[in-house]
This record gives C-alpha cells, structure tokens and sequence, in this order.
C-alpha cells in the first residue's frame, strides 16, 4: 500500500463536473490500495473574484484581512470535493491549513512554511479516510490565518508529502507535464518523461509555470518524488528526480521565460565597501525579491552603478524605495524599466558541454535582439531582453538547441 499526496488546481476543480471526476480518479486510486492525502486550490477564477471584491471595498485592503478572504476558496472547494467523495461511497474529510496545523512565518500573501503538524492527518488516514487538505493557506504562530501566495498550493502538497514521507507527490493541472518550452509560444515544444530536480528549479526560476518554485525545493531538500500530470487525460507525465548517472543529460532540457519583470538602475553611487548592502538591505527589508544584479564601476570618478531586476508587482514600491536610498548615498541618477522579459536556456548538460553561451547570444543576435543582462549558474544562461522579442527569443533558442527533434 504506498501513502500518496495528489494535489489538483483551480481549472481541475472549476466546477462540479470537475469536482466530480477527481472524486471518480481519487477513488480509483483508493481501489488500487493507496491511503490518499488529496490537497487543492479554489476553483479557477475565485481567487481573482475575491480580490477584486476586495478591492471594491477598499483601495488598500490589510494584508491580514486579505489573507483571511482568499483563503476561504479553498475551504469552498475542500467540502465540495469531501461531499462528492462521501456520495461515491469513499469516506473523506476535509480540512483547513489551520486545522492541519500547517504552521507559517507571519508574511501575509507570501507566507513561508516553517514546519506541519502530522498527527491528525496520520490519525484520520488510520481510520480510513481520504484526506481533503485546503492548499495555498496556513497559520501564523499568532493564530492568523496566512496564504503562501499564487501556486502556494503546490507547495502545501510537497510539503504534506515530506511531512509524511510519501511514497509520491502527483501534481495534477491543465498540463501534462514539463515541456522543453511553453507550448502556446512554441508549437514544437516536447513533453519531458524525466527532468532532474534541480533543472526544475531553474526552469520554476525563470518563469516555467507548471510548478511553483517553493514546491521545486521542497521536493529537492526533502527528496520527495515528483510528478506533473493533467487532470484531464491520462498519462505518464513527467517524473522531477535526482540526476543519475545512467541518466541521459541532453545539452539543454528547457528554454523558459519570466514576462512579468522590471529593471531599476542607481547611477552615480559610491564605490566602497558596504554600498550594495545599503541599496539592497532596504529593498530585501521590504520583502522585494531580487533576481539578477549587474554592477557597473566607473574607473574615473570611483563610482558606480547598480541594476536588478524585481517582479513587476514589486517595481513602484522598489522604485520609491530606490528613490530614498538616492538621496541618502548622493546618488546621480535612478531609472526604471517595466518593459523587459527574462530568457533562460537550462540543462544539465552544460556541465560536460562547451559553447552553450556563445551559441545562445550568436543565435539571438542572428535576430537582432539585443541582451540588456547577462545571468550564470552552473546549468542555467539567463538574459534580460525588450519584452517585445521575447517570444522571438524563446523560439529561436528552442530551434537553435535542436529541441524541437525528439
């Protein structure tokens, strides 16, 4: 018998119909023998409707009272999905992240797991039941009810599987697994029956949306087996593993893209010890994320300049923060950029295989696309280009690494 955490979004639970045939795949999988842990999001689009009521209300609604309202679609979806499941004959029942004691830090809409109480769901699985988790929420150590923001459900699921010591963790959604590329920019794209777990870290980095990347290093730092399967057809999916050496390592397993990124610039400061702290300290203090930094030094006048790039939500309130710190360092200059994408081509392969780079930047400049920023890591090349040529980008590096052959 193998203890199984299944995990189903919003678009597999958008309505009863929906609800109805995950209750008939959970209860096939209970007739095979597997004791289940079922974790899911609200229903596609509620999460959206919630925040504009929200908003309708309030111009700036509290984080913690926002955190209270979004979590209630998945409370909507967990007893609808216990109802199907208890009229099918399978005994389920359904429970809040704050009656699983899914314990959080305190950040309301980005709330990080700190650890998940497993007793009650251990007991209630004794007894018989499927239990029916509410993804995406959880509670604070002041009794608040905090949400791990968008795909957070993904990460309830990896995490009530390490909890547990699952035998497998089955992230089921609208795909069927991980693609050499996103399949609406690249019609050729190719599912992956296999991809390691830290290319999937790469990929969840730089835009991939299949998993959400806190979920990727549940999976890698508490060695969950991983699998990514559609809701809608059956399949074998794509296996997230560790890199054997009986593994084939292709030169690049993905191209994938961040269309939701900007670019800040301070020109003109100080070049000494401790000034990338002062102008990122108060950027990571306000709970901005960073992803690539350039720093440019000016051997002339001893000064410096420092771009990064943020997630567009967070590009106004890093840019007044920028402002601030402007003035505090005398500063010359400070701009922005809203109009910029994020490419990354990934692969284990990179390690043993040479000229990855020089093929990557040749090919884009064969189109005329320009790279603003240049970010390395050992299996990953990422560039900042105009948002413009993104697609343009992501095409022309699926086609340039030979992906598109199987």
């Amino acid at each position: 018998m193998a203890l199984v955490v299944e995990k189903y979004g919003g678009t597999s639970v958008g309505d009863a119909n929906r609800i109805n045939a995950v209750a008939d795949r959970i209860v096939a999988a209970r007739g095979r023998g597997d004791d289940l842990v079922v974790v899911v999001s609200a229903m596609s689009g509620e999460t959206n409707r919630l925040t504009s009521l929200a908003h309708e209300v309030s111009d700036h609604p509290p984080a913690r009272e926002l955190d209270v309202l979004l979590s209630t679609g998945e409370q909507v979806t967990i007893a609808l999905l216990s109802m199907a499941l208890n009229a099918k004959g399978c005994k389920a029942r359904s429970y809040t992240g704050t009656q699983v004691r899914i314990r959080t830090d305190s950040v309301h809409g980005k709330a990080r797991i700190v650890d998940i109480d497993d007793a009650r769901v251990r007991s209630v699985l004794a007894d018989g039941y499927t239990v029916v988790v509410a993804g995406f929420q959880g509670v604070d150590e002041h009794q608040n009810i905090t949400t791990l923001g968008r795909g957070g459900s993904d990460t309830t699921a990896v995490a009530m599987a390490a909890a547990l010591g699952a035998d497998e963790c089955r992230i089921f959604s609208d795909v069927d697994g991980v693609y050499t590329a996103d399949p609406r920019v690249v019609p050729d794209a190719r599912r992956l029956d296999r991809i390691t777990v830290e290319e999937m870290l790469e990929l969840a980095s730089s835009g991939t949306k299949v998993l959400q990347i806190r979920s990727v290093e549940f999976a890698g730092k508490y060695r969950v087996p991983l699998r990514v399967l559609s809701s809608f057809e059956e399949g074998p999916g794509t296996l997230i593993t560790y890199e054997e050496s009986s593994m084939e390592k292709p030169m690049i397993s993905g191209i994938a893209y961040h269309s939701d990124e900007a670019k800040l610039t301070i020109r003109g400061v100080p070049d000494e010890p401790g000034v990338a702290y002062q102008i990122l300290g108060p950027i990571s203090d306000a709970h901005i994320n960073v992803d690539i930094i350039l720093q440019n030094v000016s051997a002339e006048d001893g000064t410096a300049n420092v771009t990064f790039t943020v997630h567009k939500n967070d590009y106004q309130k890093a840019l007044a923060i920028l402002h601030e710190t402007a003035e505090r360092l005398g500063a010359t200059e400070v701009v922005g950029d809203d109009k910029i994408a994020k490419v990354a081509v990934v692969g284990v392969g990179m390690r043993s295989h040479a000229g990855i780079a020089s093929k990557m930047f040749g090919s884009l400049a064969a189109e005329g696309i320009n790279i603003q920023m240049i970010s390395t890591s050992e299996i990953k090349i990422s560039v900042v280009v105009e948002d413009k040529y993104m697609e343009l980008a992501v095409r022309t590096l699926h086609k340039a690494f030979g992906l598109d052959s199987a």
